[in-house]
């Protein structure tokens, strides 16, 4: 079998899996590919980089965090972010479980090459919203949006935009669609 790769823009509300599911829809929906699955997961109520593959050894270096593949993701919180937030996400945090690996952080103003999410955020006329910049190479249950609450930014949008080398809107994948990367590489080559 040869190995194969391919990126898809998840939508919101999608759940990771191509079984079917009572409420959400599914990989399935969007994805008509045999035995491909997901290295890796993307929460339902999340957006945006998947990587799928039909090769179980490429599955586990995507997904496994000891082959620290960089994961970025941007992250929309409530409130004003401060330098005080990103310093703690810069050097780690203390979740219940464990103490996050230090993360690359850093505000940033809001995209405007992001689409529109469907169903949109809530919207608070009393608390503004701020955009971050989050790259991380665990990707443990949640973390990201576990983070931000843990520094005090409760997240309210969260879209993964890079996995490794490869990135969403340097490959103009529209929201839904996938493509192969048979020819990709995710790792820097030095």
């Amino acid at each position: 079998m040869a190995m194969s790769l391919i990126a898809f823009n998840k939508p919101y509300g999608v759940i990771c899996q191509f079984s079917e599911h009572q409420i959400h829809p599914t990989l399935k929906q969007y994805i008509s590919l045999p035995n491909f699955y997901p290295a890796g997961r993307l929460d339902t109520d999340s957006e945006g980089l998947v990587l799928l593959t039909n090769n179980g050894k490429l599955q586990t270096k995507i997904a496994s965090p000891k082959f620290k593949l960089t994961k970025t993701y941007w992250a929309q919180v409530e409130g004003e972010l401060t330098e005080n937030a990103i310093h703690h996400l810069q050097q780690g945090v203390q979740l219940k479980e464990f103490r996050t690996q230090p993360a690359k952080a850093k505000i940033i103003t809001e995209p405007t090459t992001l689409w529109q999410r469907n169903p949109p955020i809530r919207e608070r006329k009393t608390i503004p919203t701020s955009w971050l910049s989050l790259t991380i190479t665990e990707g443990k249950n949640r973390q990201v949006r576990r983070m931000c609450a843990a520094v005090g930014f409760p997240c309210l949008r969260l879209v993964r935009v890079q996995i490794g080398e490869f990135n969403l809107f340097d490959h103009h994948l529209e929201l839904g669609k996938w493509q192969s990367l048979n020819k990709f590489t995710l790792y820097k080559t030095t």
